[in-house]
């Protein structure tokens, strides 16, 4: 089942019988798509345009396979900033986990922000495994980053808006918080065998900044640097407790 597509139609307020007539396809091949069927290349591309999602988040199992010297086949997509992502794509990106996500930012609060996020995320929280890590509100390198983004200490009044945002999900059972004081060079968002990863430059917005989408295979080397780096990060991280 294709899960991602079923949320994109429905988040886009669209049926398979809707999708039939935008596309001039039957109906039957539709639930096709639905029940994991892969299109066409020509066909995937008006799918994603229809629906406001990219086709890689849509078919995950689509990826590079350039062995010429070009893009690296684990890298499914660039974004030249982080504000490229729709809102939508965000929600089919969480969509698609089975077993893990992760979060690792400074304060996520544009996540924190999306009630739809947010409530997906509370129904994930029962099956799927949730790690989220976020900056110390008070850490000095929380504050540096405020320093150098010229947000003095809104960067850490974002976290702690995040953290109040994150309270109804932090109280399911499978959802895990801690804080880090690190130097934070990429945030990072996980799901499964998927990682965006948000590079942050010296003076620029992390929302305005590129956002490399990298999907994991047996040959996957950036892939497995950046999760290591994630599990560095999380393991010196302080653990917080929430009631429920």
């Amino acid at each position: 089942m294709n899960d991602v597509l079923r949320r994109a139609m429905y988040d886009a307020n669209l049926t398979d019988l809707d999708l039939s007539v935008e596309l001039a396809v039957d109906p039957k091949t539709v639930r096709n798509w639905m029940r994991g069927q892969v299109p066409h290349r020509r066909t995937r591309v008006l799918v994603s345009r229809l629906l406001g999602v990219d086709e890689e988040v849509i078919w995950p199992e689509l990826r590079s396979t350039d062995g010429g010297g070009g893009r690296p086949a684990e890298i499914a997509g660039i974004y030249p900033r982080r504000t490229s992502i729709s809102s939508q794509n965000w929600l089919s990106f969480f969509e698609s986990a089975r077993s893990e996500v992760g979060i690792l930012a400074y304060s996520a609060l544009f996540l924190a922000e999306d009630a739809r996020i947010m409530r997906l995320l509370g129904e994930k929280s029962g099956s799927v495994r949730i790690r989220i890590a976020l900056g110390a509100p008070n850490g000095t390198n929380v504050v540096k980053r405020g320093v150098e983004e010229e947000i003095g200490e809104a960067m850490g009044e974002k976290v702690r808006n995040s953290l109040t945002l994150l309270g109804p999900l932090l109280g399911k059972e499978r959802v895990e918080l801690r804080l880090h004081n690190t130097v934070l060079y990429n945030s990072m968002f996980r799901s499964d065998g998927q990682l965006l990863v948000n590079q942050h430059a010296y003076g620029i917005p992390a929302a305005q900044s590129p956002v490399y989408h990298y999907r994991h295979s047996e040959d996957s080397e950036m892939f497995d640097s950046y999760l290591a780096s994630f599990e560095a990060v999380w393991a010196k991280a302080q653990v917080q407790s929430f009631a429920s």
